[in-house]
């Protein structure tokens, strides 16, 4: 079977995506909902979210694991013309300790650092390993954040995570969690159980967000508190 997507024709999807996200720049407005601003600490996000991180008030400060695949080789492109960092990793042990590493050093730096916690690939909202163990190593806290708005054009890709994008005049909410905080002495036998609040956390945010929007609405926040992409 041969891929749509491959090394000769990927620049036609790096060009798409820059252009986009170019585009809604001007167009995609979020205003911040109940931020801690606990910096530096880890923004903790599902897969299907992970445009929300354009909403992030500090996201010159902020640097995001993308996988080393084609696509995010594409979705790297786009945001690196927004000037958010980048660390490429992949799914293999030296891989994922190299991006590991960088994301860490980022950390002690006072940098944020992103990362989809379901990804690369899924299964979709199954919580990996990796963020319990770099909050472990950082001592930073994880941030539950996820995005919303009601309007039409804010809709869902068929894709495997259903990621979520704004099309053109968008007005949305970010609603961060409060932050968890990873002991440095957890054992890896309990990691489990922080995995299922952070999981629990982002559930009750996505609950959350109809009401939270409304509220915005209402009070016209996008006035008084705007991001733009």
């Amino acid at each position: 079977m041969v891929r749509l997507i491959n090394s000769d024709n990927i620049w036609i999807l790096k060009s798409a995506v820059v252009k986009w996200m170019t585009y809604q720049k001007y167009h995609t407005f979020v205003t911040e909902i109940n931020n801690p601003k606990a910096t530096p600490c880890i923004y903790a996000l599902w897969h299907t979210n992970q445009c929300c991180i354009f909403g992030i008030e500090n996201k010159k400060n902020m640097s995001i694991m993308i996988s080393n695949s084609l696509d995010g080789e594409a979705i790297a492109a786009g945001v690196e013309s927004l000037d958010i960092k980048v660390v490429r990793g992949s799914s293999n042990r030296k891989g994922a300790v190299e991006a590991t590493m960088q994301i860490l050093e980022r950390l002690n730096q006072g940098e944020d650092a992103a990362l989809t916690i379901d990804g690369p690939s899924g299964p979709l909202h199954k919580v990996k390993n990796g963020v319990i163990k770099i909050a472990k190593l950082s001592g930073r806290p994880i941030v539950p954040v996820t995005w919303y708005s009601d309007q039409w054009n804010f809709f869902k890709l068929p894709s495997w995570d259903k990621m979520t994008i704004p099309l053109g005049d968008v007005k949305l909410i970010n609603l961060y969690g409060e932050p968890i905080y990873i002991p440095s002495d957890l054992p890896d036998s309990d990691f489990g159980i922080y995995k299922d609040k952070i999981k629990n956390a982002l559930e009750e945010l996505d609950k959350r967000c109809p009401e939270e929007f409304k509220k915005a609405k209402e009070q016209d926040l996008w006035k008084k508190s705007v991001t733009p992409v």
